[in-house]
């Protein structure tokens, strides 16, 4: 179903995710390190592929220079053309993947896909394309493991030595009244996996959140990068066991280099041991040994988050719209309550309330 569009000075093939050839991925892979952005695993053409398989509208934009390709941008098309990052919801990097040095203007590339308008939360810093249309900065937090595991709790221990302290000791507490703690980096235990599910739908309706894992295309984007093997994108699931039972799992997504913080959950059964954060400390420690060097913990505020990272990267919120009916339709459909989200969490007080309120009407759906 290839599509043709012309920018200046660039030829645009529109290519459903399945179309991309293997010179494409690999093309869009050496570009990815060309950049010198984080080898971030939901940038790469293997996540736009299982989206592809998922979600119906994904397409990837092949910008084409004399027949070369010099840059990919993946992205969903809605009715009236609203556009989207490709796995808007769960996609905690998006952006366009270009060769440095290529200049283009967002609406002529949004013209060129029939875009009316794109969406994006987690637009990965260096975007230069997409920046100006940003409406709000987001801090993501990220452990840096590169050193290795040893020197990261050194520098843990002098930033939080409580923190530290305080989880080891749960985690002893745990064996002791509850049975073995065994951990396992990359397991491939199902049981395990539907149990992290359901304790994390159980945390977003308790908390008054849309559940993600109500949403079939999630679930199988999942199940989907939970079989990949290919080493620049695929699904990790770690799971920490007590007495042979999983109390605390996560599922995320790695590249060579970085490893996605996604998916965490735990039982409430455990919850006085923090199995959660015990769980974070193995994986952090087998994420090293495993030659990942950065953990991205992704945006939103966390205590936990502020307690294991080491610095933050920037990512933006925002959209681009172009002045014809569908990008109208968006700005009528979608604004006003990303307007109101951004006045609430900019107001830490007011975001409390809210995230109380949340929690009262989790509390009422659970009855």
């Amino acid at each position: 179903m290839t599509q043709e569009a012309e920018l200046p000075g660039k030829r645009v093939l529109i290519l459903k995710p399945d179309e991309l050839s293997p010179t494409d991925q690999k093309m869009w892979r050496e570009i990815r390190t060309e950049s010198g952005a984080p080898a971030n695993p939901f940038l790469d053409p293997a996540f736009t592929a299982a989206v592809g398989q998922v979600r119906p509208a994904a397409r990837v934009a092949v910008l084409q220079d004399d027949g070369y390709p010099v840059g990919f941008f993946p992205y969903e098309r809605g009715p009236l053309g609203q556009g989207r990052a490709i796995g808007l919801g769960v996609s905690d990097s998006q952006g366009a993947v270009l060769r440095p040095g290529i200049r283009l203007d967002a609406r002529r590339l949004l013209r060129a896909c029939a875009l009316a308008s794109w969406e994006f939360d987690n637009l990965e810093a260096g975007q230069g394309v997409f920046a100006p249309h940003a409406v709000e900065e987001l801090a993501s937090p990220v452990v840096d493991i590169g050193e290795g595991f040893e020197r990261y709790t050194e520098r843990l221990r002098a930033k939080s030595p409580g923190f530290l302290r305080q989880t080891l000791a749960k985690e002893r507490r745990l064996a002791r009244q509850i049975g073995e703690v065994r951990f396992a980096y990359d397991a491939r235990d199902p049981d395990a996996l539907r149990a992290l599910m359901g304790w994390k739908s159980a945390q977003y309706r308790r908390t008054g959140r849309r559940d993600r894992f109500a949403q079939e295309w999630i679930t199988r984007l999942v199940g989907l990068l939970g079989e990949s093997e290919d080493p620049e994108c695929r699904g990790v699931l770690s799971v920490l066991y007590a007495a042979d039972r999983p109390v605390a799992a996560h599922f995320g997504l790695r590249s060579r280099t970085v490893l996605s913080w996604w998916f965490p959950a735990y039982d409430r059964a455990y919850a006085k041991y923090s199995p959660g954060l015990v769980l974070q400390l193995r994986m952090l420690e087998a994420a090293a040994a495993d030659g990942v060097e950065t953990v991205d913990l992704g945006s939103g505020p966390a205590r936990y988050k502020e307690s294991l990272k080491t610095r933050d990267l920037r990512v933006y919120e925002g959209v681009v719209v172009r002045p014809v009916p569908g990008g109208a339709a968006h700005w009528v459909g979608r604004e006003p309550a990303r307007a109101a989200r951004r006045f609430v969490r900019n107001r830490p007080r007011l975001a409390g309330a809210a995230a109380r309120t949340l929690e009262g009407v989790g509390r009422l759906r659970g009855r």
